[in-house]
C-alpha cells in the first residue's frame, strides 16, 4: 500500500480550511467576517471544487486508451455539470446537491481508482478529504 505524497495530503487538507472555517463560524456564530453568510461560502467553494475534480478525473481519462478513455471522458464532466444545474436555487437546497455530488463524486473517484487511472493512495486521500467536506456541509445545513 503507498503512501499518499505529503504535498497532495497536505494541499488537500489545506483545501478545506473555506469549508471548516465556515463551519466553524456556522457553528459559534462569532464571526464578524462571515455574518451569516457561512452557507454561502460553501456552496461556492464547494462548486468550485467539484469542477476542479472534473479536471482531475479528465486527467485521469487520458491515461485511457478507446472506450474506456471515452467513458471515462463522460464521466468526468459529472461533477461538475451536477454542480452547475443543482445548485442554483437557495443555499439550502444547493447545499443539499453539494451532498449529493460529493457522494457521487466519490463513486467517480473509486471507478477511475479501480480502473488504474488514479494512483494507488487516491482512494485513502478521497476517503478523508471527502469526510471532511461533508461534516462540514452537514454543519452548513444544520447549524
Amino acid at each position: 500500500m503507498s503512501a499518499i505524497p505529503r504535498a497532495a495530503l497536505w494541499l488537500g487538507l489545506a483545501g478545506l480550511i473555506p469549508f471548516v472555517g465556515a463551519a466553524g463560524s456556522a457553528l459559534t456564530g462569532q464571526s464578524a467576517v462571515l455574518a451569516g453568510f457561512e452557507q454561502r461560502l460553501m456552496l461556492h467553494y464547494g462548486i468550485i471544487i467539484l469542477a476542479f475534480m472534473s479536471g482531475v478525473l479528465w486527467g485521469f481519462s487520458t491515461k485511457a486508451e478507446g472506450t474506456q478513455a471515452a467513458v471515462g471522458y463522460g464521466l468526468s464532466v459529472l461533477p461538475a455539470l451536477w454542480a452547475f444545474f443543482t445548485t442554483m436555487g437557495d443555499a439550502q437546497s444547493g447545499l443539499l446537491a453539494l451532498v449529493a455530488g460529493f457522494l457521487g463524486l466519490l463513486g467517480l473517484d473509486w471507478h477511475f481508482w479501480r480502473k488504474g487511472l488514479a494512483p494507488a493512495w487516491w482512494m485513502r486521500l478521497r476517503l478523508i478529504l471527502s469526510a471532511g467536506v461533508l461534516a462540514c456541509l452537514a454543519v452548513g445545513l444544520y447549524a
